[in-house]
């Protein structure tokens, strides 16, 4: 409590709520909040610090990365004794896809405190798990390995570290469907065109041909979401050959 009061009482408003918004997420207070201010600050700020050098959370989310790996990795060695090393890597990855730390951003809000002069509308999904790695890295600077491990234990491993539904989690169906063509033996192509729809955000098409058929077709912000998204489709349709296969 003394580290609290001392907190709150000798500081702004501003910092005395991100204080108390934070101590919410990780659930435990907070030494340097300088540290955590610095990953929750966008490049768009423009700020640096005494000797020139940019203060923002991109070097706070390449720490946050390695923790985060370090730790999964170590979980699922313990976890996993059967486990070789292209299993265990396997399963780290689907750990810490892009896609499952966007999730987890969400979840916990983190874009609110974002500081940015982008609108927060304008940002990609990528926003939500970059910061979120950056908090990772910054409560390693701040508190240590073992509250690291607490952060990432308490709010990624207990609620969605599931080795048996992990083992059945599809990474990218890209991947898999290009995978499941070659060994059948299949021509496969993505055809990609910009999307003539009517959103303010540019858009992309796809026809995933495969034995010069369409299988599916799909659309977003990206190439290689659309790619993704019509790879998807076109599994759930040819989802009984493809398992066979396994």
């Amino acid at each position: 409590m003394g580290l609290i009061h001392k907190i709150l009482h000798s500081r702004s408003a501003d910092d005395g709520n991100f204080f108390m918004r934070l101590k919410g997420i990780i659930g435990f207070a907070p030494k340097d909040l300088e540290i955590y201010k610095k990953a929750f600050t966008h490049r768009s700020i423009n700020k640096k610090d005494a000797k020139g050098n940019p203060v923002n959370y991109e070097r706070l989310e390449f720490l946050g990365d390695a923790m985060l790996g370090s730790i999964i990795s170590n979980h699922l060695f313990n976890q996993v004794p059967s486990g070789d090393e292209g299993y265990l890597t396997k399963m780290r990855s689907k750990v810490v896809s892009r896609e499952h730390l966007n999730e987890l951003g969400k979840d916990l809000g983190l874009i609110h405190l974002v500081d940015s002069k982008i609108p927060k509308e304008h940002f990609g999904e990528n926003i939500h798990g970059n910061v979120f790695e950056a908090l990772v890295g910054a409560i390693f600077l701040d508190r240590g390995y073992m509250f690291c491990e607490r952060f990432v234990q308490k709010k990624v491993i207990k609620p969605y570290v599931d080795i048996e539904k992990l083992e059945g989690k599809i990474l990218s169906y890209k991947s898999l469907l290009i995978e499941w063509a070659q060994k059948e033996k299949k021509t496969f192509l993505f055809e990609v065109y910009d999307d003539s729809g009517n959103e303010l955000i540019k858009h992309f098409a796809v026809k995933l041909f495969i034995d010069g058929k369409i299988a599916a077709k799909a659309r977003a912000t990206s190439k290689k979401k659309a790619e993704e998204r019509a790879a998807k489709r076109a599994y759930f349709k040819l989802q009984n050959k493809i398992d066979a296969q396994k």
